[in-house]
């Protein structure tokens, strides 16, 4: 159980002391199994989980009677655990009219993070941004291979010009799970980012979406100058 760990250790503690986003996917997913098997700690189910699974989306796209089958979870944390991931379906769904505020890299993955790791082809997307960094639309360009000899630079910006949108965050993300940009993603960055200098619609960023994880080219330096800083 969470309980036997030493207090600074229980992922519990740490969410409230740090906040969900300081815990790593297996302190997550420990707090909902909250117990593990006779020989076998929470901590150490929690991995094997996602280790043999996919990470979350894997688990995501199993049934609540598939999960239930899983060596250490049965009916009780199946159920429990396939409505967290409703839960996170549905906040996805929320009210389009609602704004959502960019601020970090952080804010993208929870709008749109999660739904780009489960997809199976990979696929483009550009976020519309105001003068107050809230999200005024989100666009998919393409569906594919999205290197820089495919995409269109003015297709990119097409949406944005006509939003007056002052600001883009481009997403794409990679099927394999690895989010490690490629050459083609750091030549397309900075392709767009200069581009995007002379338009007058800065990029922000450009994300990749992995499962579980996430790269921030911005955060890397990849594709972005010095005079392109936020």
């Amino acid at each position: 159980m969470l309980a036997e760990m030493p207090e600074a250790e229980r992922p519990r503690e740490r969410l409230l002391r740090h906040g969900p986003s300081a815990l790593s996917n297996i302190e997550l997913l420990a707090i909902l199994l909250n117990t593990g098997l006779p020989g076998e700690s929470v901590m150490v189910v929690a991995e094997r989980l996602l280790r043999e699974h996919g990470g979350f989306p894997g688990l995501m796209k199993l049934s609540a009677e598939e999960l239930a089958r899983i060596h250490g979870l049965g009916p009780a944390k199946a159920t429990k655990l396939k409505a967290s991931m409703e839960i996170a379906n549905r906040i996805l769904a929320t009210n389009p009219d609602q704004k959502p505020k960019i601020s970090s890299p952080d804010d993208i993955t929870n709008l749109i993070g999660l739904e780009m790791s489960l997809l199976e082809q990979e696929q483009l997307r550009i976020v519309l941004l105001n003068t107050r960094n809230e999200v005024i639309g989100i666009r998919t360009l393409y569906q594919g291979t999205t290197n820089q000899a495919q995409v269109r630079i003015a297709e990119v910006f097409r949406d944005a010009v006509r939003a007056n949108a002052v600001a883009i965050i481009v997403v794409h993300n990679h099927p394999t799970g690895d989010p490690t940009p490629s050459s083609a993603d750091i030549d397309l960055t900075r392709t767009m980012v200069e581009a995007g200098d002379v338009l007058e619609v800065k990029v922000l960023d450009h994300m990749i979406i992995g499962h579980g994880r996430h790269v921030s080219m911005k955060r890397l330096g990849l594709g972005f100058s010095t005079h392109n800083g936020r």
